[in-house]
């Protein structure tokens, strides 16, 4: 595969709230953020949706992402992604037509499956036989499967997944819905979305493995983002998937597909390390089913007492952050798009201090524009 030497960076955002912080404070964070990441250069910025998450703050990513596109002017804006389990293609298509109503040609609609795979995983009855050990990849860690049933069978998650829909609600097949959403947009369906209709909207498909989020996304030639940052051991057959069932559509004549991954920059590596240094807590507090907690500070994290288990529950994520100068982390960037022929490249960066975090981004740019 023959690739440009450099692809586009773009932004996940989660407009995570720090200790002693509240949610106002991660929502004007995020919208400070998006302006400076438009004067950065980023293509795009998109806002993940999260449910009962004590330190995340972009819960209806449709709200948000109006709000961005309002405080912005040129960069593109979308959700990474809209959990379509939880809703209807209709409602969906609704959302993001009246954000395009105002803001025409810069919207991304990004679509996950995350509520139908949590339930595959709770009723998969014994993990799979011989998971995949560590390796490296032309120089990308990819690191043993982190086994997801324990965690969707929690009770308290399954209690939360009951308080997403209306009682006795069923949620279709990915594949029928994506199909309602393309109908509604291209005023195919037989009832019409309006605002929606015409939207001028770039519809995505996320995915964490090679199952059937890539399916879908491949046969109906759409573009493809898969995660790094949050399943760094599936990222290789999440694209490769999506490659082998890509047929052209009137969107795309070859396969996109953009990669996520987790980042931390500074001036020196040890300031990076300083900063990046919550980033276990956090995911721990999330692999635990407590929901993502308010991001610690250094020196809350370094009072955290840790277990083997404890290390072992948040090892695969720690290990693929990227963190270190700019230079450092555009270099495993690199070696993530040359693995992974990636199209295009999406970081997401937490650190306690929002001045920190916009410089990690603004110092990553300046560095990758000069590769």
């Amino acid at each position: 595969m023959t690739l440009p030497p450099r692809v586009p960076l773009s932004i996940l955002d989660l407009s995570p709230v720090p200790s002693g912080g509240t949610a106002g404070d991660a929502l004007r964070n995020t919208l400070d953020l998006a302006r400076q990441a438009e004067r950065f250069g980023y293509r795009r910025y998109w806002v993940a949706e999260h449910h009962f998450a004590p330190g995340v703050a972009s819960s209806a990513p449709a709200v948000l992402i109006g709000l961005i596109a309002a405080a912005t002017s040129t960069i593109r804006v979308g959700s990474g992604a809209v959990q379509l389990g939880h809703q209807t293609p209709l409602s969906v298509v609704e959302q993001f037509g009246l954000i395009d109503a105002l803001h025409p040609g810069r919207l991304d609609l990004g679509i996950g499956r995350s509520g139908q795979r949590r339930a595959e995983l709770a009723n998969r009855t014994a993990p799979p036989a011989d998971p995949p050990q560590e390796r490296v990849v032309d120089g990308l860690l990819i690191p043993k499967p982190f086994d997801f049933s324990k965690l969707v069978t929690h009770p308290q998650l399954a209690h939360h997944a009951t308080l997403l829909q209306q009682p006795g609600a069923q949620t279709p097949d990915f594949a029928a819905q994506i199909d309602d959403v393309l109908a509604f947009l291209a005023g195919t369906h037989e009832a019409r979305a309006v605002p929606g209709e015409g939207a001028d909207l770039q519809v995505w498909i996320l995915g964490s493995s090679g199952g059937q989020s890539a399916q879908v996304a491949g046969e109906r030639g759409l573009p493809f983002a898969a995660n790094y940052h949050v399943s760094p051991a599936s990222v290789l057959e999440a694209v490769e998937a999506y490659r082998e069932a890509f047929k052209p559509s009137a969107e795309l004549a070859e396969p996109y597909v953009l990669v996520s991954a987790d980042a931390v920059v500074a001036e020196d590596e040890a300031t990076a390390r300083e900063l990046a240094s919550p980033y276990a807590l956090w995911v721990r507090s999330i692999r635990t089913g407590a929901g993502a907690m308010p991001f610690p500070t250094p020196a809350e994290a370094a009072a955290h007492t840790w277990t083997g288990a404890d290390r072992e529950l948040v090892r695969d994520r720690v290990d693929t952050q990227f963190v270190g100068t700019a230079e450092q982390v555009a270099e495993r960037l690199r070696v993530l798009r040359r693995v992974t022929g990636a199209d295009e490249l999406l970081v997401t960066t937490i650190t306690h201090e929002h001045a920190d975090r916009v410089r990690s981004y603004e110092l990553l740019a300046e560095a990758w524009n000069r590769t």
